[in-house]
């Protein structure tokens, strides 16, 4: 496949309607090779991370965008982060057989959409609505005519090797009119889960767009990168406290941390692990004899 991991921009001029076209491969697998999930929870995961990536393209901004659903079903939470410097990360849970039906309700039952917005400073930003509609796509369009009142457009697709994802957003300061949203979306609406996972960027656009003029920029990377580090790590042992991190070492003999996102195990070892408190359990050095 061509245009693999990459996120394309494009502007259908005099129309004020962008899009954005990702085709997620390495990263995805890199996803799926963190966790065995069976089929429905993995395509709902990589339609969930497409979404993110996709999202997070439309706004200027420096940290992350999460999509999380936290619900009471089969699927029981499912997170999906990108970041403004295009890389993605995400996990899911769920108990039990998951219905291979496509049917939020039933995967998810009932739940909630959070869309958060974290730049790491401040307070982050945070929409809630409730998981709502027959697909993905209904949930985060009914989010953005609702929360953003941006008209917004979604087509996801997931398999195996490839997550996929088109978006198509009506530009607000732009002259667009409703003849020209209707009309591209309803060619957009002509495209197929196949035809989104198997063909490249160039093709897609012409075999959905080809009556349209639009301009297609540069292809950006997209890669998989979980953000975590063993001083992360470290931080949050010693939010445990020293004596429980004592027993743990007494029970266990060392404090392991397995990242939930990539799977990493994180160890450490005795000497580690007292390490973390030597700087709040130091003493005063002896006063000087006069």
């Amino acid at each position: 496949m061509n245009d693999s991991d990459t996120l394309s921009r494009f502007l259908f001029e005099h129309a004020g309607i962008r899009g954005n076209l990702l085709h997620l491969d390495a990263s995805w697998r890199a996803v799926l090779e963190a966790h065995p999930y069976p089929e429905p929870v993995a395509s709902r995961l990589g339609e969930a991370l497409a979404a993110a990536s996709l999202l997070a393209a439309t706004i200027k901004f420096e940290g992350s965008l999460i999509l999380q659903i936290q619900a009471s079903g089969p699927i029981r939470t499912l997170v999906a982060q990108a970041t403004h410097a295009r890389t993605v990360r995400g996990l899911a849970r769920w108990e039990g057989e998951v219905p291979v039906a496509d049917s939020l309700s039933e995967q998810f039952g009932e739940g909630q959409l959070v869309l958060t917005i974290d730049q790491g400073r401040g307070q982050p930003y945070q929409g809630v609505i409730p998981l709502a509609g027959a697909r993905l796509t209904d949930a985060i369009e009914h989010y953005f005519s609702d929360s953003e009142q941006i008209p917004t457009r979604l087509w996801l697709a997931a398999g195996p090797s490839r997550a996929s994802g088109l978006l198509l957003q009506r530009l607000p300061e732009a002259d667009a009119t409703e003849e020209d949203w209707n009309r591209v979306t309803l060619l957009a609406d002509t495209l197929t889960s196949k035809e989104l996972l198997g063909l490249s960027t160039e093709p897609l656009l012409h075999r959905l767009f080809h009556e349209e003029t639009v301009r297609l920029f540069e292809p950006e990377p997209v890669s998989f990168r979980c953000g975590c580090a063993r001083s992360r790590i470290a931080d949050m042992i010693k939010l445990l406290g020293e004596s429980d991190v004592d027993n743990l070492l007494d029970e266990q003999g060392a404090v392991e941390v397995t990242c939930e996102f990539c799977n990493r195990l994180y160890r450490f070892d005795p000497v580690d692990a007292r390490q973390l408190f030597a700087s709040t359990t130091c003493h005063e050095p002896p006063a000087t004899q006069q």
